[in-house]
């Protein structure tokens, strides 16, 4: 059985037979191996990186695995940013490439790089096949190694020989997959322990929370954390990569929390008396300043994580967790039942604050233009969320777009938001949107973007048009590199170095109509915001993709945020000014006593009439 043969009957055995990618010379025998077989779908993407990209929003969409197949060189080193991407934010990708052949390696051959080297630090695992019998278990063993524990990349190097030469079997062998010293653990006797712990604390806390992380949609445990909330009636405040984990309808759910997350979560972290973190790493854009976190000294932290790495790596834990979220969350489901079965009431007073600090920091209609006449992006966010579906996916590029859409889009179900987290990658959007349509071809997807991601894959294009994915690009076009232009002007003097994407004689290129009709597609520029709902509308009946251009207000700035460095409760307001978390919600009661006079109300209006002045 030739190496190519192997390898493309191990794809459609396992049913990871959608792959992204782009040929070369030392692919060159699997991409003849796959001709005319309609057992394998290949998406001719236009870079390595975005090919990358696409199987994992292919990945995020599906929960299925993502795969990628480049050639060697530079097609495999495009590819190191797409795994580093997946391997921040734990989502399970294979990619394999080309390779010279054997004897040539370390020889520094027309197009060969060491690829296992640069991509040790960024995948959970990379092979390079050194022996046709051993391609079989390899991916095999790279199918399992991404799909199990906490999620990740794995790449491997297929030298041109290997891919070309017979193996000793005629069929595949389907052997067990036994990896010496790899036991992901998903559950113990001690987790049981550990959870039982932390509901005792639970039932006993005034104000706990939960923030709900990536791993939550990771591990497909949306059911059972909505069933614990309701059980416990918990409010939850959820991370960058937490959306969606829980609808942002749920009365519950305050929002994102963090740097630019909502005033109301933050507000809510701060009060909490307990933490319940399930599935999230505290990094820094959720904690603020690490030494002001929790806000408060009494503040118990439990976290639940399949990784144990990340129990205590940046914040103290007072009752560790090493588990599968959604194993855990059954089992704190069910324990919790037996308590308020037997008798057992919690002790928690956020319902009677609850939905008062719900509808605090509301999502703006701005009915006025910004001070140059333009759009307001919130205004964007606001039609949007009318027309938004259940089943719609929201892909995002990175910048201010990416934060517009994590503060005010509210997403209802799980799987449905797909975004780069950890690394942040510019240009990660686009493929992935179309990666996440290849994987759900009935839900409209809907890419929101900045002018200046949009440029690093605009390539991607020509992909969708040959395929015929539909995905609805919303440019947001402020012609700046906006957060960076936004950090400058708060904290560099408005000093725009490398930031400014338009001309000296503020001519603005590339025109996005002209460039979707020079894909064969449709591009419609709004500029007014009166505008802005009729071309959503009209996007969303489109059969193909279709570029909106926005022409947002230049200087617009995504507020409030934490301070660089600062603690969780301060933050910069939209009027630019530097605000405690308290000059807006008051500190709620910490006894009886205080409790039974106490009424929950804003200590000042929030500040969305700024927009409407």
């Amino acid at each position: 059985m030739k190496g190519t043969k192997i390898i493309k009957e191990v794809l459609k055995e396992t049913n990871n037979n959608v792959l992204f990618g782009y040929p070369g010379g030392a692919i060159m025998p699997f991409f003849d191996e796959i001709y005319g077989d309609p057992g394998i779908k290949f998406i001719l993407m236009r870079h390595e990186q975005m090919a990358g990209h696409a199987a994992e929003g292919y990945a995020r969409a599906s929960g299925k695995l993502g795969v990628a197949v480049t050639t060697s060189g530079p097609g495999a080193t495009n590819a190191i940013t797409a795994l580093a991407n997946a391997y921040y934010d734990s989502a399970p990708l294979l990619v394999f490439s080309g390779q010279v052949v054997s004897n040539l390696i370390g020889n520094d051959a027309f197009q060969e790089a060491d690829v296992i080297g640069a991509s040790t630090s960024v995948t959970k695992h990379n092979y390079q096949v050194k022996d046709v019998n051993d391609l079989e278990k390899t991916f095999r063993e790279a199918m399992y190694i991404a799909e199990t524990g906490r999620k990740g990349p794995v790449f491997i190097d297929l030298p041109k020989d290997i891919q070309t030469n017979n193996s000793d079997y005629d069929t595949l062998q389907n052997m067990k997959i036994d990896i010496v010293g790899y036991n992901p653990l998903e559950f113990s006797t001690g987790a049981q322990r550990q959870i039982k712990k932390a509901l005792d604390i639970l039932f006993e806390a005034r104000y706990p929370i939960i923030i709900a992380g990536g791993g939550i949609v990771l591990s497909d445990a949306t059911t059972e954390l909505l069933d614990f909330v309701d059980l416990m009636q918990i409010p939850v405040v959820y991370t960058l990569m937490g959306k969606g984990s829980i609808s942002d309808d749920h009365p519950y759910v305050l929002g994102m929390l963090g740097m630019h997350g909502r005033k109301r979560s933050n507000f809510a972290i701060a009060e909490a008396d307990v933490i319940l973190a399930i599935g999230c790493r505290f990094s820094d854009r959720i904690t603020g300043n690490l030494a002001h976190f929790p806000c408060k000294s009494t503040t118990k932290i439990i976290h639940v994580d399949i990784d144990s790495a990340e129990i205590g790596k940046n914040v103290p834990v007072d009752v560790p967790i090493v588990a599968d979220a959604k194993l855990a969350l059954s089992h704190f489901v069910a324990e919790a039942k037996k308590k308020i079965e037997s008798g057992q009431k919690t002790q928690s007073w956020w319902y009677r604050y609850i939905k008062d600090l719900k509808e605090t920091s509301g999502i703006p209609n701005v009915t006025k233009p910004g001070p140059t006449g333009l759009i307001m992006p919130e205004k964007i966010m606001f039609e949007l969320n009318k027309i938004l579906d259940p089943d719609d996916i929201v892909a995002t590029e990175v910048g201010q777009n990416q934060m517009y859409a994590a503060h005010y889009l509210n997403i209802r179900k799980s799987r449905k938001w797909i975004t780069s987290g950890g690394l942040g990658t510019m240009g990660f959007g686009f493929p992935a949107a179309i990666g996440a349509k290849v994987a759900m071809p009935d839900s409209e997807v809907w890419l929101v973007a900045g002018d200046g991601s949009f440029q690093m894959n605009l390539h991607e294009l020509a992909a969708v048009k040959q395929h015929g994915i539909k995905v609805v690009v919303l440019i947001l076009n402020n012609q700046f590199l906006g957060m960076v232009r936004q950090w400058q002007e708060l904290y560099f003097d408005n000093r725009y170095s490398g930031t400014c994407l338009h001309c000296k004689d503020d001519k603005y290129w590339p025109d996005y109509v002209k460039l979707a009709e020079a894909y064969g597609l449709k591009g419609i520029r709004v500029s007014k915001t009166e505008d802005v709902e009729k071309a959503l509308k009209k996007a969303k009946e489109e059969k193909e993709t279709v570029i909106v251009e926005f022409l947002i207000e230049p200087e617009a700035n995504i507020l409030p945020m934490l301070l660089p460095g600062g603690a969780l409760d301060t933050f910069v307001d939209r009027r630019k000014v530097t605000r405690s978390i308290y000059e807006w919600y008051p500190r709620l009661p910490q006894n009886e006593a205080e409790a039974k006079n106490f009424k929950f109300k804003l200590l000042q209006e929030d500040d969305i009439s700024v927009y409407n002045e």
